[in-house]
């Protein structure tokens, strides 16, 4: 079997490459199992949710994706309150950047579903199939089915096996912390505003969900210490509740009121990654391209940042230019290059900076919270970049 592209991975980032590709006329397969999307009750939330910024919206809507989404499973980002560790505040409000909002949240599972449905309306050229070993030019699965390319994408996330399989290297560096996802009802309405602070004991965010019948609801993500984390997972479910509960009391007191625990509380480890991007006839895409932390829910939009630039440039090339020529991937990294390196710096940076507890340095930062909350200028800055 061969085509011009083939997208190794049929998570989010990579569904959305191949369909990308699709709409522009590009021959192209994707390679991968069939996702499992759950079907989820009207009350029923799925663990892991994303926080889109207006970018990766209008990216979707150009792939015809967006509008298939659920709507009273989507909820509009209209402010940011974030808290220092001391006392620092910055607000930040979708109005100040002349922007309907500042971000959407949508659960993983929702935008899977669209992505999947979008691919059976097109027919997109689907092999589910798990991958098994690559050599430049050629891919195979584990039935044995062979497929020859001009261009070859890892987008199959942070322990990519294509890219494995490539040889390529990946700089990771362990944050020694564990971030802690869970949903929560709460007592007071969030009024669609994300909610962070900055402590000793981590990154704690509260992102405004959909309502339920048991009223306002909110996602944690909570960046902990290693050994908190350990400690908390360690616990029954009744005791890790009550302790997650107690704690989120005292770290937001009671922005929200009452925060009750819905479900499971999941965890994944927080690292640093970052890879070549591009090799002989592959490209790298999404969290098998690069990680960050998790601080500013960036994750995501930079993977489907990494699809626009790539489609772009693929489609833009010369016409005697194969989709894998060395050229063409070298202008890939060229675009990608700046974007990711400033959100690296930016995450890594706080997460370093608040990571510090000597006094001076402590005053410092929270003066520069407030400093900044007292200047629009900086205000947009923030909201503008954040949005691409």
């Amino acid at each position: 079997m061969s085509a011009s592209i083939v997208v190794c991975g049929s998570g989010i980032v990579g569904l959305s490459t191949a369909l990308a590709f699709a709409r522009k006329g590009e021959a192209v397969t994707l390679v991968g199992p069939r996702p499992t999307v759950p079907t989820l009750a009207q009350d029923e939330f799925y663990p892991r949710v994303y926080a889109l910024s207006p970018a990766s919206q209008r990216f979707l809507a150009s792939i015809g994706v967006w509008d298939l989404m659920d709507v009273q499973r989507l909820t509009a980002v209209q402010a940011m309150e974030i808290h220092g560790d001391g006392n620092g505040l910055l607000n930040l409000n979708a109005w100040q950047s002349a922007q309907a909002e500042l971000a959407w949240i949508v659960e993983s599972s929702e935008i899977e579903r669209v992505l999947v449905q979008a691919a059976q309306v097109m027919g997109l050229q689907w092999v589910t199939e798990k991958f098994a070993s690559y050599t430049p030019g050629t891919l195979t699965t584990e039935r044995g089915t062979t497929l020859a390319a001009e261009l070859f994408i890892a987008a199959d996330g942070a322990q990519s096996p294509l890219r494995a399989a490539a040889g390529l290297t990946v700089d990771s560096r362990p944050y020694g912390a564990t971030a802690l996802v869970a949903h929560f009802d709460c007592s007071l309405p969030h009024q669609g505003t994300a909610l962070q602070w900055f402590g000793a004991d981590g990154v704690l965010a509260l992102l405004p969900m959909p309502d339920t019948t048991k009223g306002p609801q909110v996602s944690m993500v909570w960046s902990l210490k290693e050994e908190i984390a350990q400690s908390l997972q360690t616990m029954s479910p009744q005791e890790r509740a009550a302790a997650l509960q107690a704690r989120l009391a005292a770290v937001t007191a009671g922005r929200l009121g009452t925060l009750t625990l819905r479900g499971a509380v999941h965890s994944f480890p927080l690292t640093l990654d970052q890879s070549p991007l591009i090799s002989d006839r592959l490209a790298l895409a999404g969290d098998a391209a690069h990680r960050v932390h998790p601080l500013a829910g960036q994750g995501l939009n930079l993977g489907l940042g990494d699809v626009q630039a790539l489609v772009e440039t693929v489609v833009k090339r010369e016409s005697f230019r194969s989709p894998g020529d060395p050229m063409v991937l070298r202008r890939y990294r060229r675009l990608r290059a700046e974007p990711v390196l400033a959100m690296r710096l930016v995450t890594d940076g706080l997460a370093r900076l608040f990571d510090v507890q000597h006094a001076p340095v402590v005053w410092l930062r929270n003066m520069g919270m407030n400093l900044a909350e007292k200047l629009p200028f900086i205000k947009r800055q923030l909201i503008t970049g954040a949005s691409r």
